[in-house]
């Protein structure tokens, strides 16, 4: 059995970031009650989400290079 792929066109931190737009907006149309907080609340787990791959990202975690650390140079 083969796995399907999928090719994304845009990097996860940028899917995550749409989708919780997405939710936002969603909610702003909800009546105040508990399905208007549960878009609220995924809303914010997928900004979370985003900001942990930011950290977790190859580029955050590398060293920095001579000429970008701070002091006397």
């Amino acid at each position: 059995m083969q796995r399907h792929r999928f090719k994304y066109t845009k990097s996860l931190n940028e899917r995550l970031l749409e989708e919780a737009t997405k939710l936002k907006e969603e909610a702003k149309l909800l009546p105040h009650g508990p399905l208007r907080e549960a878009a609220t609340k995924r809303a914010r787990q997928a900004e979370m989400a985003a900001h942990m791959d930011d950290w977790l990202s190859p580029l955050a975690l590398r060293s920095p290079k001579k000429d970008e650390t701070p002091g006397p140079g």
